[in-house]
């Protein structure tokens, strides 16, 4: 697809979302960066000199229906609004946390695009980039209640692909692995689990394991850059990453999905 139009991209404020909608405006779209808290914003609006497109900020709660006010116009959608809880075994995870994280991960993901979809299809087609997880890939300890989050929104990716496609409407996920992000660097912490008994071990297996890639952390900018291009990309299919190791777990899904499954 061509640079024009409107984007909207979710939880902007930060990370991903931030860079994807400089890039967005880089390249060339109106773009809407939607955020809980538009005071987050402060200096954004100045940062892409050399954009061709224009940005502007808008308070959009994807929890709140009252906030989701989408452009007529709108050409992509980008859902990038996520949160997480603590890193705790399912046995322990408290429902209030499910019930917090599929409220933003999913519901709200879902409401927003509910409603952008009548606009995609007025503009004669368009794009629905959802931001997953590389983690959905492979079994995680500790992080139930984030993955089956995202795992949610890719079985809803499918289901779009298979409504969508007849409108000239795209459907793209994309599965970022360690992206410099405030969550990357949060999860930088012995989990929470190692406070439970039985779990410990596996805590410590899994601060390792984190700590072992802090070589491989991809800049927001670039991985911003391989989202803008899939989005761009007419023949992108419907998953893609966004950083090498993200690429590297999901060319090793592709090639054979029984070897994560645990036996």
């Amino acid at each position: 697809m061509d640079a024009t139009g409107t984007a909207v991209v979710t939880g902007a404020s930060r990370g991903i979302g931030r860079a994807v909608a400089l890039e967005l405006a880089r390249l060339g779209f109106d773009v809407v960066a939607g955020m809980r808290d538009p005071d987050a914003a402060a200096g954004f609006l100045a940062a892409p000199d050399e954009a061709r497109g224009s940005l502007r900020v808008a308070r959009l709660d994807v929890t709140d229906p009252a906030t989701i006010v989408l452009p007529r116009e709108l050409r992509v959608l980008v859902n990038n609004a996520g949160i997480e809880r603590d890193y705790l075994p399912v046995e322990h995870a408290p429902l209030e946390d499910w019930r917090a994280v599929f409220e933003t991960n999913v519901f709200g993901l879902v409401e927003t695009t509910r409603r952008a979809i009548p606009a995609l299809r007025r503009a004669g087609g368009g794009v629905i980039c959802n931001v997953t997880s590389s983690s959905i890939l492979v079994p995680v300890p500790f992080y139930g209640v984030y993955r089956a989050s995202k795992a949610a929104v890719a079985s809803l990716g499918e289901t779009l692909v298979a409504e969508l496609a007849p409108f000239g409407i795209r459907v793209l996920e994309i599965l970022p692995g360690p992206v410099d992000t405030d969550m990357l660097a949060g999860s930088d912490r012995l989990p929470e689990g190692a406070r439970h008994a039985g779990y410990e071990d596996m805590a410590q297996g899994m601060l390792e394991g984190r700590r072992a890639v802090h070589g491989l952390i991809t800049s927001t900018a670039d991985a911003a850059r391989a989202i803008c291009s899939a989005i761009l990309d007419d023949e992108a299919g419907l998953r893609r990453a966004c950083d090498p190791l993200g690429r590297g777990l999901l060319d090793a899904w592709r090639a054979d999905p029984l070897q994560f499954v645990p036996r």
